[in-house]
């Protein structure tokens, strides 16, 4: 397989920056907490609420957006999202007040929700079949720079400016990403219009169900430990706020890491080898962490695994619904992401339920169970597409849902 071309590398990294800006722009509220709740003198159940809105927006309104657009060409798409995202993190920057604020978070999840899942099928769409996976895998590297540099970043200019700053420099870096893309990414057609019955089926399919509930185990299993990463490394292992920092700088290294080596990989490996692989690295972490004694120098080896491993994960399971349901991506795509915020969801809440009951080796044992879960997902998922019961091919589907080539 030949090397991408350089236009098209230009544009999958002008791509990546979009998946910088929005995910910097919707996981800095986290790190900001405390210097919004000061801007407006909030509470804290009220300023979590921000996190929330936005991402019950974003699992809500990412599958029914494509219902809505996804007839439109994709880079349209993205730039309509972009300049969504992007009004609404100034709008946050000069809310008056927290119903203003709620609206704008609101507003960001709706544009991020046209956004996220349509860049991975622009992304497919700008090279050669054999290097969808190499290309998806290079914009998520933006996902993997947002936590490297992004949310360090994000946290230091609310910390130092004020969290409207932070919010107008969102804003302001989302217009520079839709200028960028508006020049360097070719057009490409949307697919046919999705009706409502097409996303259902598209929902249930028997292959595409098993699908997107591995990549709903794998978030919830990840973030039933992740979600109180900081309390284990305060509590467990007896670190500082400076330990803390220090893990997410050695995460977010480790995921960049991981993202050269998926883009490398991706030529070589199948989508489902890929995953399977990812997962068995993600459990092997979690039981290292709960058999080992609790030394810093272990928690550190552990993340540096854990972010390498996540970042195998991630832009593998976008490459399979790619390959899965090529004639309708972009919905399944979107479906995914759905599920992914849902599991996020799902597997937070059963970190501080787990955490607070029995301690952090229940967290872990928490995300064995649901990687477990994951890892059953996929066989059967596997086990039906040999089979042949794809999407694409199979008789029933209309030449109306058909993308254009």
């Amino acid at each position: 397989m030949g090397a991408i071309p350089r236009p098209a590398v230009l544009a999958l990294r002008s791509l990546s920056l979009a998946y910088f800006v929005q995910a910097t722009g919707a996981l800095s509220v986290v790190g900001s907490l405390a210097a919004i709740a000061a801007e407006w003198g909030l509470g804290d159940a009220r300023a979590a609420l921000l996190i929330t809105v936005f991402g019950v927006t974003f699992a809500l309104a990412a599958p029914l957006l494509q219902v809505a657009f996804g007839h439109l060409p994709r880079k349209r798409q993205v730039l309509i999202g972009l300049g969504v995202f992007s009004t609404a993190a100034l709008a946050f920057a000069l809310a008056p007040d927290y119903c203003t604020l709620l609206a704008a978070r609101l507003a960001m999840g709706l544009g991020a929700a046209l956004i996220g899942p349509v860049l991975g099928a622009l992304a497919a769409g700008l090279v050669e079949e054999e290097q969808q996976g190499s290309a998806i895998a290079m914009v998520l590297l933006g996902l993997s720079l947002a936590g490297l540099l992004g949310m360090p970043l994000a946290s230091w200019l609310a910390q130092n400016w004020g969290a409207r700053v932070l919010f107008l420099a969102v804003g302001a870096a989302g217009f520079a990403a839709a200028l960028l893309i508006r020049f360097a990414v070719p057009a490409q057609p949307g697919q046919a219009a999705v009706s409502p019955a097409t996303l259902l089926r598209v929902l249930v399919d028997p292959v595409l169900l098993p699908a997107y509930l591995v990549v709903f185990f794998i978030a919830a299993g990840v973030f039933a430990t992740y979600a109180f990463i900081a309390p284990i490394i305060l509590n467990v292992f007896h670190g500082t706020p400076d330990t803390v920092s220090a893990g997410m700088a050695v995460l977010g290294v480790a995921g960049v890491l991981g993202n050269v080596f998926v883009v490398r990989a991706a030529r070589r490996y199948s989508a489902d080898a890929m995953l399977a692989a990812g997962m068995l690295l993600l459990a092997f972490d979690l039981m290292l962490l709960g058999l080992a004694p609790p030394t810093l120098a272990l928690l550190f080896g552990v993340l540096l695994l854990w972010a390498s491993a996540t970042d195998i994960v991630w832009p593998s399971q976008q490459r399979r619904i790619v390959e899965l349901a090529a004639q309708l991506r972009g919905v399944a795509l979107a479906v995914t992401a759905s599920f992914v915020f849902a599991g996020i969801a799902l597997g937070s809440a059963a970190a501080g339920w787990l955490y607070g009951q029995w301690g952090y080796r229940a967290n872990l044992g928490g995300s064995l169970v649901l990687l477990l879960l994951a890892y059953g997902c996929l066989k059967l998922s596997v086990r039906r597409a040999s089979a042949g019961i794809l999407l694409a091919h199979r008789e029933s589907a209309s030449a109306t849902d058909r993308e254009p080539a």
